[in-house]
C-alpha cells in the first residue's frame, strides 16, 4: 500500500481499538461497582403502627383520641377528609423494604372502623430491627442460694448514732463596725 492510504486506515483501526477499550472499561468499571457498593442510610417514613395500638382503638373515639393513640396521620385529603390513611415503609441495606398500611374512617366526629395490613407488636418489629448478632450463650442473671453462698459474707457496718439536730441559729452582730 501506498503511504497515503496507510493513514487513513491506521487512523480507522486506530479509533475502532479505542472504542472497543471503551467497552471493556465500562464492564470492568460495572463489576467493580457491583463489588463494591456505597453505604445506604436507613429509610424511614411514616408512622410506625404497633398492634397493641390498633387493639386501643373503638368505634365511636373521636379524632383527637385516635390521634392520641396512633399518631398524627401521614395521609389526609381534603377530599376525603372522613378517611386517615397510616403508611409506614423501612427501607434497610440487604433487607427487603417493610411496607405497613391501616386506614381509619370517620363517621362526623366519631371512628367508624378501620381496615388495613396485620401489624406487629412492638417487640417483634423491635426483633425485626436487630442486627445479626455474634452467637453465644447468655449468662444467668441471677444467682443461686449454692453460688452465694461461696463468697464470704460482708461485716457488718457500724451502726452509727443518728447526728443531733443542727441548733436554731442566731443572730450575731457584724464583727467590724462599718466604714464611714
Amino acid at each position: 500500500m501506498p503511504p497515503r492510504r496507510t493513514l487513513p486506515v491506521l487512523a480507522v483501526f486506530a479509533f475502532a481499538a479505542l472504542l472497543a477499550g471503551c467497552g471493556s472499561v465500562d464492564s470492568t468499571s460495572r463489576r467493580i461497582a457491583t463489588a463494591f457498593t456505597p453505604y445506604k442510610i436507613e429509610i424511614v417514613q411514616g408512622n410506625f403502627v404497633s398492634k397493641e395500638q390498633v387493639e386501643a382503638l373503638r368505634p365511636g373515639m373521636s379524632r383527637e383520641q385516635v390521634r392520641q393513640i396512633l399518631g398524627t396521620p401521614l395521609v389526609t385529603s381534603l377530599f376525603h377528609a372522613e378517611r386517615w390513611d397510616y403508611v409506614f415503609t423501612l427501607r434497610r441495606q440487604g433487607v427487603d423494604p417493610q411496607q405497613r398500611r391501616l386506614t381509619v374512617f370517620f363517621k362526623g366526629e366519631g371512628m367508624d372502623h378501620f381496615e388495613g395490613d396485620t401489624m406487629p407488636s412492638e417487640s417483634e418489629f423491635v426483633a425485626t430491627l436487630e442486627r445479626k448478632r455474634a452467637t453465644g450463650t447468655v449468662p444467668p442473671l441471677e444467682a443461686t442460694e449454692a453460688q452465694l453462698r461461696a463468697f464470704p459474707a460482708k461485716p457488718a457496718a457500724p451502726v452509727q448514732p443518728a447526728p443531733a439536730a443542727p441548733a436554731a441559729a442566731v443572730n450575731y452582730p457584724p464583727l467590724e463596725a462599718p466604714a464611714r
